[in-house]
């Protein structure tokens, strides 16, 4: 300001006095600016500031009065000093113009050192005037600056503790974890204390998660219950926020204070926390309150504002969704658990009676010689024997899958053998309808690195669905071939085909080409589900073919194959079956409370020669044991009274039968029920019905262990 020229304004009617004023007035080298009558000067002073205005009073049409009231009352010019210039001494004249907030009254002609220095004095002052409202219109715009800063800086910190927030509270999908972990994120960033109460199904606040600064000055918290941790001062507060479901501001102590004396007695609870200030805001899950959070401050000068409301609001609503979330996911592993829950009771109660009849189909395999229709019964009990197997184990398998608990049991493969397992699997299937398979194979081993079992369940089943699906007298065809780095295998039929618009959808759960009501082809719709996910188990892919209805079906299995595998030596096979396996008798001791499936299947165990005693329940066959000294016990888990596993442990406790063999019989077939029997001393688990072959290779083992133990002794 000190290097700008300030305006200086005279107003004159006649020219000569206004050469005159400039000329004295030159010497000051500030910006002179010349009006010839009021009204001139009037439209100059709309558009620049001047720091003094040098006013004739006599002038034609507006006098200087008159042009200085008028000057007045713009309020840019109210406080603009005016020197009046006239060639008339009167007193009335100078009091008049004093009136009009004139600072000084100089008689014309003028004396130049005289004028210039009252001049200066006004110009000096204008320019200090100036100089400090810049200085304060500096010092309001800093301050609007730093303001509007911290503002922002506030705003990008809350912003950054609402993302922080979310990712605490959806690190986990369990309430109570992520309501802690919150609560520790808002103390001491936010708060000095923050308390989540849930609302119970009678509709009560219950308190479940706490984190506060104690008065050590250290942060504590903890879970609980629903045992009382909210201070008394905040319980009334809280109970009209359930309420009404409206945040509450308790912006000063006094306030707190206040609502004190209106709550119940003081109640003791575990923190030592006093609080000064308090926002509490509803959590509101679903359309409908799940609980309430409190955030409070009790150390230092701290205070809650009302702008702050807003923001524990937004946290609020994401603890809110973080509830929600955790409960829809509790209601899913709620589900899930009952599913499997009812899926192993489903196929225990499957398999109890598929036992008895398993038995009963393998003794009538031993009449069948009696006659022709004995042989064709055998055949269809058989089939349908495995085809319930199956489906129950498709079923089992599906729930296994979509839990991802299926493990599997790598080593290398030749899939040859798989083919050739497969095929044995599903003949009986392709045979009663009467098909023709041809089987394509390379003449070297193909090696991938898989499960045997579970790729031989992968080619049964879609040999089995290429079996469901063609009619009678159809054909089939396998061909396993090198593409690449993999081995591919095709398995096509000319059956009734799959429609161009189910191909996307042919390997998802529950889906059926044909589910017409007939239900003539029958079904669950798992059996491909759970081929593409066994194939996708061992790095592999699962593909679907058709040209559309009645033009056939193929299906292309893709595995990696494992490069620089040797074939292993042939070795002979000394493992026997079937009747070969059951060389040397066994005292056994069945226990059953299905009564048909223990008859079934002593009649079948002394049909190979074994002495086998049953019971039905635990405390007969325990009492029995005694006496007979059984080598094997055959145990079933599910009995009325005393379960299986009672059995087997009082068995062992027996003078006599430490060295017992414990094979459980059972329906349940999971990882889970395995690990179980064995903890509580069986030695194999079977599960039902049981594989014949299976149990004679068992039961030659041991004896075959025993002779050793024998031929070790001597």
């Amino acid at each position: 300001m000190n290097n700008e020229r300030v305006n200086i304004l005279i107003v004159d009617d006649q020219c000569d006095k206004l050469l005159a004023l400039c000329t004295v007035l030159e010497e000051l080298d500030e910006n002179v600016v010349t009006a010839s009558s009021g009204r001139d000067a009037l439209r100059l002073l709309l558009d620049r500031e001047f720091a003094v205005i040098l006013l004739d009073i006599n002038m034609p049409d507006m006098d200087g009065f008159e042009t200085a009231e008028l000057i007045r009352q713009h309020p840019r010019c109210a406080n603009t000093p005016i020197i009046f210039v006239t060639a008339f001494s009167d007193d009335l004249l100078a009091s008049q113009s004093y009136s009009l907030g004139a600072v000084d009254y100089i008689l014309s002609p003028v004396v130049p050192n005289v004028l210039r220095t009252k001049v200066a004095v006004f110009v000096n002052l204008f320019r200090a005037t100036e100089q400090v409202k810049r200085q304060a219109e500096a010092q309001i715009a800093l301050a609007r600056e730093q303001e509007a800063r911290a503002a922002a800086e506030e705003l990008m910190r809350r912003s950054a503790f609402l993302a922080e927030a979310s990712v605490v509270l959806s690190k986990t999908l369990y309430s109570d974890r992520s309501l802690l972990a919150l609560t520790r994120h808002i103390v001491p960033s936010l708060a000095d204390a923050c308390f989540i109460s849930l609302i119970d199904d009678q509709g009560r606040p219950r308190e479940r998660q706490v984190s506060w600064i104690n008065a050590s000055g250290l942060m504590q918290s903890f879970s609980t219950n629903g045992a009382p941790i909210l201070p008394h001062i905040l319980r009334e507060p809280l109970r009209q926020v359930i309420n009404s479901e409206i945040p509450e501001w308790l912006g000063s102590r006094e306030v707190l204070s206040q609502g004190a004396s209106q709550a119940a007695p003081p109640r003791d609870t575990p923190i030592d926390f006093t609080p000064t200030s308090a926002i509490i805001v509803p959590l509101r899950a679903r359309g409908g309150l799940a609980g309430v959070m409190t955030v409070a401050v009790g150390h230092g000068e701290r205070e809650f504002h009302q702008d702050d409301v807003l923001f524990c609001k937004t946290l609020a609503d994401r603890a809110a969704t973080a509830l929600e979330n955790a409960r829809l996911y509790h209601n899913i592993q709620e589900s899930d658990r009952r599913k499997n829950e009812f899926l192993a009771m489903l196929a225990h109660e499957l398999r109890n009676p598929l036992a008895p009849i398993r038995s009963a189909v393998d003794i009538l395999h031993h009449h069948v010689a009696v006659s022709p229709e004995l042989e064709w019964v055998h055949d269809v009990l058989d089939r349908q024997v495995q085809q319930m197997v199956r489906l129950v184990d498709d079923l089992l398998d599906m729930s296994r899958a979509t839990r991802g608990s299926i493990v599997l049991k790598r080593e290398p493969v030749d899939l040859s053998e798989v083919v050739a397992r497969a095929i044995e699997m599903s003949r009986p299937s392709i045979d009663a309808r009467g098909h023709r398979l041809e089987v394509n194979l390379p003449a070297a081993p193909v090696y991938v690195d898989g499960d045997l079992i579970r790729l031989t369940q992968v080619l049964g089943n879609l040999l089995n669905n290429a079996a469901k699906f063609t009619e009678p007298g159809g054909q089939i065809c396998l061909t396993l071939e090198h593409e690449g780095q993999e081995a591919a295998i095709h398995i096509r039929d000319n059956g009734i085909g799959i429609p161009t618009e189910m191909l996307p959808s042919v390997f998802e759960l529950f889906t059926q080409v044909n589910n017409s009501l007939d239900r003539s082809y029958g079904g669950m719709g798992i059996g491909l589900t759970l081929v593409r996910h066994l194939v996708e188990l061992h790095g592999g892919r699962v593909d679907a073919r058709s040209e559309g209805p009645g033009q056939g079906s193929e299906f292309v299995v893709r595995l990696p194959i494992l490069v620089g595998h040797m074939a292993p030596p042939l070795v002979p096979d000394d493992a026997s079956n079937g009747e070969d396996s059951a060389n040397g008798a066994h005292r056994i001791l069945l226990v059953d409370d299905n009564a048909d499936a223990a008859l079934s299947l002593a009649m079948l165990l002394r049909c190979f020669g074994h002495e086998v005693e049953s019971y039905h329940e635990g405390a007969a066959a325990l009492e029995a044991a005694e006496e007979l000294r059984p080598e094997v016990a055959l145990i079933d888990i599910s009995m009325p009274g005393m379960d299986g596993y009672q059995v087997a442990r009082r068995l062992r406790s027996l003078p006599g039968l430490q060295g017992i063999v414990l094979i459980a019989l059972t329906g349940y077939g999971r990882e889970e029920d395995r690990r179980q029997s064995y903890a509580a001393g069986f030695d194999h688990h079977l599960v039902k019905p049981i594989k014949l072959d299976e149990l004679n290779q068992l039961l030659a083992s041991l004896k075959s262990d025993q002779e050793a133990k024998a031929g070790t002794a001597e």
